[in-house]
C-alpha cells in the first residue's frame, strides 16, 4: 500500500484547503494510506473530514508566530512550513513513500531529504498575492520571492489548479520554463452535496423573498466581496417597489485571522451606508449541511474574486443547480458556460446588476441554468475524473514514470 502524507500550512475552512481534502478523499479511495501533516488544526474550524476520524491528523509547529507585531506574515508562514517538514522528515515515526505539498514551496529542499517523491501543487504564485507600495516591502519580498521560484523547481513534479494558472505560471517563473506544469482541476467530492438537504432556517436565510442572491467566500479584501453588496444595491435602486428580494453574504472567519475581522465589519458598514442593512444576511462560517441548504434554496451565486486561480464555490453551485454571475477573468472562464450555466462580467457593479436583474423579469431563468450547469458539472468537472488523474499521475512518479 503506497502511503502518501499531504503537507499544508493550515487545515482551516478555504477553497485550498478543500482542494488537498479532495485529492486525499481521492487517494484513499484508491487504496492509499493518506495522512496530513500541518501546522494548525482546529477541530472546532475546520473541514468534517479532518475531525471526524477520516484522516490522521499531526500538527507541528503550532508554537511558532503566524506574524511579527502584525507584521511578516510571509516570512512566518514559510518558517511555520519548513519547521512541519523537518519534523516530519527528521523527527517523526511516519513512513512515506510520496509527499503532497501546497501553497508554500519553501520547505521542499527539506522533504527532498528524504528518499519521498515530493509532488508540489501551485494553486497560485504566491509572489503575485501581495503589493511592494514599499521599499522596505520590495526588500522584505525579494528573498522569499527569490527562494520561492527556486524551491517551486526542486519537487519532482508540479501541479497546477487551471490553465489559467498555468499561464501565470509560464509568465512568472522565468527561471523554470523546462517545467510544464500539468492542471488538475481541484474538484470536489460531491458524496456530501447528495445528501439530504434541510430545510431552510429563518436563522440562516429570511423567508418567503422572490429572490434570493448568495455569495460565498473567505472575508478576505482580495474576494471583492464589496463587489456584490454594491450591484445588489444597484439592483434595488432599479427596482424600488420590489421589497422581497435579498442578498446573503456567507464567508470563511477565523477570528484569529484580523483581516476576516476587519473586512466583515468593513462590508457590514459599506451594507448601512447603501441603506440594505434590512436587505442583506452576512453569515460567518457555516457548515458544509447550511451550505447545501444555501445553494438548493438561493436563485443565483454571485461570485465576485477577479482573477480567481479556480475557483471551488461555482463548480459546488452549479452542482447544486444554483446558476452562477461571476467575474469574466481567471478560473471561471474555464467553469462558468456564460448564458448558459450564468453570466460572466466584468469586475462593476454596473454589470453584475444588469446579469442580476435578468433574474428578477425572468422568473424561469434560475431553473433553466440551474439545470444546465448540473449537466456542465456532470460532463466536465466530475469527481471521478479527479481521482482517475491524480491516482495516474501519483502512481506514475512513485514507480519512476511521471
Amino acid at each position: 500500500m503506497s502511503k502518501v502524507i499531504f503537507l499544508h500550512p493550515d487545515l482551516g475552512i478555504g477553497g485550498a484547503e478543500r482542494a488537498v481534502i479532495d485529492a486525499a478523499l481521492a487517494l484513499k479511495s484508491k487504496g492509499m494510506d493518506v495522512k496530513f501533516v500541518t501546522a494548525h488544526h482546529d477541530p472546532g474550524h475546520c473541514f468534517q473530514e479532518t475531525k471526524d476520524g477520516t484522516f490522521e491528523v499531526i500538527t507541528a509547529g503550532d508554537w511558532l508566530p503566524r506574524s511579527i507585531f502584525g507584521k511578516c506574515y510571509a516570512l512566518c508562514a514559510y518558517l511555520r512550513m519548513i519547521y512541519a517538514a523537518i519534523y516530519l522528515v527528521l523527527f517523526s515515526s511516519l513512513s512515506f513513500d510520496l509527499i503532497f505539498c501546497d501553497q508554500i514551496s519553501a520547505c521542499v529542499p527539506v522533504l527532498r531529504l528524504s528518499s519521498a517523491k515530493i509532488l508540489f501543487y501551485c494553486h497560485f504564485p504566491d509572489m503575485l498575492l501581495t503589493q511592494r507600495r514599499s521599499f522596505l516591502k520590495k526588500l522584505y519580498r525579494t528573498p522569499i520571492d527569490w527562494l520561492e521560484e527556486r524551491t517551486t523547481g526542486m519537487a519532482h513534479c508540479v501541479l497546477v489548479n487551471s490553465k489559467f494558472t498555468a499561464g501565470v505560471f509560464r509568465d512568472t517563473f522565468s527561471s523554470l520554463s523546462h517545467i510544464k506544469p500539468e492542471v488538475l482541476y481541484p474538484i470536489p467530492d460531491f458524496t456530501a452535496f447528495n445528501k439530504p438537504v434541510e430545510p431552510p432556517t429563518k436563522e440562516l436565510m429570511p423567508q418567503n423573498k422572490k429572490l434570493i442572491f448568495l455569495s460565498i467566500n473567505r472575508y478576505e479584501r482580495k474576494k471583492n466581496l464589496g463587489l456584490a453588496i454594491e450591484a445588489f444595491g444597484q439592483l434595488t435602486e432599479r427596482h424600488p417597489d420590489v421589497k422581497d428580494i435579498h442578498l446573503i453574504m456567507a464567508g470563511g472567519y477565523d477570528e484569529r485571522v484580523t483581516e476576516n475581522v476587519e473586512h466583515y465589519l468593513e462590508l457590514r458598514k459599506l451594507a448601512e451606508k447603501l441603506k440594505l442593512a434590512d436587505n442583506i444576511t452576512f453569515l460567518r462560517s457555516f457548515s458544509d449541511s447550511q451550505k447545501r441548504t444555501l445553494l438548493t434554496n438561493c436563485s443565483c451565486l454571485l461570485y465576485t474574486p477577479d482573477k480567481e486561480h479556480f475557483g471551488i464555490v461555482p463548480i459546488e453551485a452549479m452542482y447544486m443547480k444554483c446558476p452562477v454571475i461571476a467575474v469574466k477573468s481567471g478560473g471561471p472562464l474555464e467553469t462558468v458556460e456564460d448564458e448558459k450555466t450564468g453570466f460572466l462580467c466584468q469586475p462593476v457593479p454596473d454589470s453584475f446588476s444588469e446579469a442580476m436583474d435578468k433574474f428578477l423579469k425572468d422568473s424561469g431563468l434560475s431553473k433553466r441554468m440551474g439545470n444546465a450547469g448540473k449537466e456542465r458539472v456532470l460532463a466536465r468537472f466530475s469527481f471521478e475524473q479527479f481521482t482517475e488523474k491524480l491516482h495516474g499521475i501519483v502512481t506514475g512518479l512513485l514507480s519512476g514514470k511521471p
